[in-house]
């Protein structure tokens, strides 16, 4: 459905059909105009062969009637069988049998990092994956790594992820909202059973994010939804005030009477009055004093808190009591992160207590744009306000990596990175306002 709005909105088909051919995965789109209950949508759907993607309970019905219910047998890992879209029983057995095991995470990395795709779409689409991983590990009591996708790994929703982070990147802008969602209610089969609506992957991936049901007994957002818009959505909220420049909608399977199944899209410029209001946002602060703490273990700490989902994580060097020297350890994070991160301090560090305050954060809306250089590609964040770029700055692990793949300075890397960009900016500025000679008239 996002990636049927995101077409209706004005990405070109032709580069989602390019990224599909990219992964090399046996996959092709078929893109249609449709009705929901009134709206005119577009219709993506993939095909893998012959067969076309299904929503998930339709797809084991089907299975389990033709009787291919071994997906309950041979199992050497423990596999996430709940997550995403259904898909289309494959008729090749060896195929068939890659199915049932699924793919790992680190297989589907590879098949993104090796298809033919922008860096920034790359590393969005493995932290979609990531993050769908994670959900699934912690209800399936397993390590992230020995999480095998079965549905999800499959290559419809592959396709999904890979051109939901292609699409995405396309639209070039500076923020995506979304608005509450809409989760339906109900139950939902799949391989494990009959679980209500939403699954629990579905719930745990949507953890701060404002959900809802109006009570049609359908399964309206699934793992694989749920862990593309967590990802790409920077906040929640409801409707912005904007300036609308473009809408778009995307078409699901069922078409339900009295209610458009179907994704809306809508594009705008935020108006400079609300842009400062819109960047505001709450976020916890933790701190903690430590005068006893091993330096080294500090450190892993620090990477730790990071790893977990702190937006920052610093420290101080600060004179203690009996004139022990310390560091005071701050944390920022999403109010949502605070007792997880918390947990973590008091099992990593010897802190025997840890403070916490919420506070009233405004930040300018930021965005990845890839840059060359003669080394490979580069990140560059830009940081803008009311539409004006403000500050920018090359990744530094992009860098760091060209520096030691080519044996170059970093400082070179990083200078290259910035003056691609410098001109990037300059000969956009000149094309916004270039000057055009007017003709005189004749009296």
């Amino acid at each position: 459905m996002f990636l049927g709005a995101l077409v209706d909105a004005g990405v070109s088909p032709a580069l989602l059909e390019e990224t599909v051919r990219a992964l090399d995965i046996g996959a092709r789109l078929e893109i249609s105009k449709v009705n929901r209950s009134g709206i005119t949508a577009t219709k993506v759907d993939v095909f893998v062969g012959d067969e076309k993607e299904l929503p998930r309970e339709e797809f084991w019905a089907k299975k389990h009637a033709h009787g291919h219910d071994h997906a309950h047998h041979h199992e050497p890992t423990v596999r996430s069988q709940e997550s995403g879209v259904g898909t289309a029983a494959p008729h090749n057995h060896d195929h068939d049998h890659n199915h049932i095991h699924g793919r790992g995470l680190t297989e589907i990395r590879e098949i993104i990092q090796k298809a033919g795709i922008g860096e920034r779409a790359k590393h969005t689409a493995i932290r979609i994956f990531e993050k769908l991983g994670a959900a699934e590990a912690k209800i399936h009591n397993t390590p992230l790594e020995k999480v095998h996708f079965h549905e999800v790994g499959a290559v419809d929703a592959m396709v999904d992820i890979i051109c939901s982070a292609v699409g995405a990147e396309a639209l070039d802008v500076d923020e995506i909202i979304s608005s509450p969602l809409n989760v339906g209610s109900g139950t939902v089969k799949c391989s494990h059973g009959t679980f209500p609506v939403p699954a629990p992957a579905t719930l745990e991936l949507l953890k701060g994010a404002p959900v809802y049901s109006s009570g049609l007994e359908f399964e309206l957002v699934t793992p694989t939804g749920a862990a593309i818009v967590s990802t790409l959505a920077t906040r929640f909220s409801a409707f912005p005030e904007m300036k609308v420049s473009t809408i778009g909608y995307g078409a699901g399977t069922r078409d339900f009477p009295g209610h458009a199944n179907v994704v809306r899209l809508t594009i705008g410029e935020a108006q400079p009055a609300m842009a400062a209001k819109d960047s505001q946002e709450i976020i916890s602060v933790l701190g903690a004093n430590l005068d006893d703490l091993n330096p080294q273990v500090f450190g892993y700490v620090m990477d730790r808190l990071l790893e977990e989902g702190a937006l920052d994580a610093f420290g101080v060097p600060v004179q203690m009591k009996k004139n022990r020297p310390g560091m005071l350890l701050t944390v920022l994070c999403k109010p949502e992160d605070a007792a997880k991160l918390t947990q973590l301090l008091f099992m990593e560090t010897t802190t025997l207590g840890v403070r916490r305050r919420d506070e009233l954060r405004q930040a300018l809306s930021r965005k990845w744009v890839n840059v060359s250089t003669e080394w490979g590609d580069v990140r560059m964040k830009i940081a803008s306000m009311n539409g004006t770029v403000t500050n920018y700055a090359p990744e530094y692990e992009d860098c760091r990596k060209l520096a030691s793949e080519h044996r170059v300075p970093l400082k070179s890397v990083m200078q290259a990175a910035m003056e691609k960009y410098s001109t990037m900016l300059i000969d956009h500025v000149e094309e916004k306002f270039s000057i055009v000679p007017i003709q005189k008239q004749k009296a």
